[in-house]
């Protein structure tokens, strides 16, 4: 049987197609019942993304506002066109510490949060290819009437991401189907995201949508609510 992981790699474009760009841009849209939630509906509403392909540098540009949210060196940096200028958060992730699920996030939380989950999800599955990622392949998973192989995955420390361990879910074709992990910003809330709605950018298979909602203790999809949802458009790879 062929490694999942290769599979995976070659189904979305293969990894010499990945190494040969650097940088992906693309315009989106997040919503989902997560950022009422939060107390921040509609902050991700209409977004330019930009992240670095081979290390963890992503900026996100908020096109309502004169904001600009980057993930760089595992520090949140906040620019704004108005008198606050560029502020700082360090160690963002100790922000979290203490949180209820209705505690209200501010630009950084916003910014840490979304920022390393679209990392994670614009990489995958070439991402499990970088130094320190380790894999395994578990029992097959039926969904949609299909069978789908399930890739464990362990996330280096040095990689911003929702939690160690992670599963991604491969249909037959290759391709990402879904995404199971907990949140530990979330008090390890767990949640399955799929990707749906591929489409080919210069030979590399990106999801152009991704839904998340939570799972029972079984691993089954809670249908309602919607946690978050993300659109993408004008995808571009350089």
């Amino acid at each position: 049987m062929k490694d999942l992981l290769h599979l995976a790699v070659e189904a979305h474009g293969g990894l010499a197609q990945w190494n040969s760009f650097s940088r992906l841009e693309a315009d989106a849209s997040i919503g989902g019942a997560l950022w009422h939630l939060k107390g921040r509906p509609d902050v991700l509403k209409n977004i330019h993304v930009s992240a670095e392909l081979h290390e963890q540098w992503i900026s996100t540009l908020l096109l309502d506002s004169d904001h600009r949210l980057t993930l760089a060196a595992g520090d949140i940096v906040l620019e704004s066109g108005s008198d606050e200028g560029r502020r700082v958060r360090e160690q963002p992730r100790e922000a979290f510490a203490g949180q209820l699920a209705e505690t209200p996030w501010d630009d950084f939380h916003v910014g840490y949060f979304s920022n390393y989950a679209l990392w994670t999800y614009f990489t995958i599955p070439f991402l499990f290819t970088y130094p320190g990622f380790v894999t395994q392949e578990l029992e097959p998973w039926y969904e949609n009437n299909e069978v789908w192989r399930p890739l464990q995955v362990i996330f280096p420390s040095n990689i911003a991401s929702h939690t160690h361990r992670q599963i991604s879910y491969f249909g037959p074709d290759g391709l990402l189907r879904r995404h199971e992990y907990t949140v530990d910003v979330l008090g390890s809330a767990k949640g399955v995201n799929y990707a749906l709605g591929y489409r080919e950018v210069n030979g590399i298979q990106i999801p152009t949508q991704r839904r998340v909602f939570a799972c029972d203790d079984s691993k089954q999809k809670i249908p309602v609510p919607l946690l978050v949802s993300i659109d993408l458009t004008n995808i571009r790879l350089t």
